[in-house]
């Protein structure tokens, strides 16, 4: 059982027992293994900190989205490896939805959160860059490692996308001094039809008329820092836009290396493992849309299962025409299922199981 979470109704793992609970009874005699996902967003760091034996948990105070201070977690690991989630400083399910405005949002904490792992002597720096608020670019993020983003006057430039475009000179801070990797739950370019702003402004609160200012600032900002930073151009690379612009900044001022956050998680969490002479895959998440297919957690399951000669079958909450065709068997739970989810997802697992040949 390797689901994702059902965003806003279960956590991966709950979602995990569900689906063990519903497959047990009817196939009670059936060994049933649970591996909760993660694509490197939201949940992140429950899912490693629980599937990691030896994973240290470290809770440090850092910055919201709204610079408001809140208590995030970070997990080092037995091997030296630090994991963090940007999700767990500035992410978009901390905001109640009318305190979303990624025209202030930023992700100061994020860089909070990568400057404390940095100071326990983390040999690596996994980040999970997804569920953020912020389309600040990373420049929230980078503040707070000590790099001054300066306007044309001499002062520094107020956090939040809409201020982006202010940015007229960047002096960079010294190196971090440890090795990063940007686990990226999309692969969209920074800006453009399918970046930051055009497709995931709107859904952490931003106006229509928002997006041409913010699609604006963006474009000048990654202007000032692909002409003041050596390595680039950075704007168009494969999630250079993921986390509302944080895949960028980590590219570009952190040098770091870019992995597909599901693929990240699968390794961290011994999916593989549990794969090997596994005869049925179950995994899932609250939708399977166009957006699966592009990295997601259950696409990514569905890939390692099939090669490992398993069957895989999913539960969703909603399933869009065309996303179920990477399955043998998907069910949904139906109008208004994500009420009684994890009841339903226990009904569905168990149909499966009945269907099972």
């Amino acid at each position: 059982m390797a689901p994702d979470k059902f965003a806003g109704t279960l956590t991966a793992a709950e979602a995990a027992r569900a689906m063990a609970d519903g497959w047990a009874s009817v196939r009670p005699g059936d060994e049933v293994v649970l591996v909760p996902m993660a694509d490197g967003g939201e949940g992140l760091i429950a899912v490693v900190e629980a599937a990691v034996a030896g994973a240290v948990p470290h809770r440090v105070e850092v910055a919201d989205a709204r610079g408001i201070a809140t208590e995030a977690t970070w997990v080092l690991l037995p091997d030296g490896r630090a994991v963090i989630e940007a999700a767990q400083a500035c992410g978009l399910s901390k905001l109640d939805p009318q305190a979303r405005n990624p025209k202030l949002a930023t992700s100061y904490g994020v860089g909070q959160l990568i400057a404390a792992a940095a100071a326990t002597g983390a040999r690596e720096i996994v980040v999970g860059v997804g569920g953020t608020a912020s389309v600040d670019g990373g420049g929230g993020l980078v503040t707070a490692l000590g790099t001054r983003l300066l306007r044309a006057d001499g002062n520094r430039v107020k956090v939040g996308g809409e201020f982006l475009d202010q940015v007229a000179r960047i002096e960079a801070a010294p190196p971090l001094g440890v090795p990063v990797v940007a686990a990226l739950d999309v692969g969209s370019p920074l800006f453009g039809p399918v970046g930051a702003v055009a497709v995931f402004a709107l859904q952490k609160g931003a106006a229509p008329g928002d997006l041409p200012q913010l699609e604006q600032a963006m474009v000048r900002y990654a202007d000032i820092v692909e002409r003041d930073l050596p390595g680039g151009p950075w704007r168009d690379r494969p999630g250079a836009g993921a986390g509302g612009g944080i895949g960028f900044a980590l590219m570009a001022f952190l040098g770091a290396t870019v992995a597909p956050g599901a693929e990240t998680v699968a390794g961290l969490v011994g999916l593989h493992a549990a794969l090997d002479g596994a005869d049925v895959v179950v995994t899932g998440e609250g939708s399977l849309d166009a957006q699966t297919g592009a990295g997601k957690a259950p696409a990514v399951v569905a890939g390692l299962g099939r090669a490992a000669g398993a069957r895989v079958l999913a539960v969703a909450g909603r399933v869009e025409p065309g996303a179920a065709d990477r399955f043998d068997d998907v069910r949904d739970l139906g109008p208004n299922g994500m009420t009684h989810a994890t009841e339903l997802v226990r009904v569905r697992s168990a149909e499966l199981a009945a269907a099972l040949a």
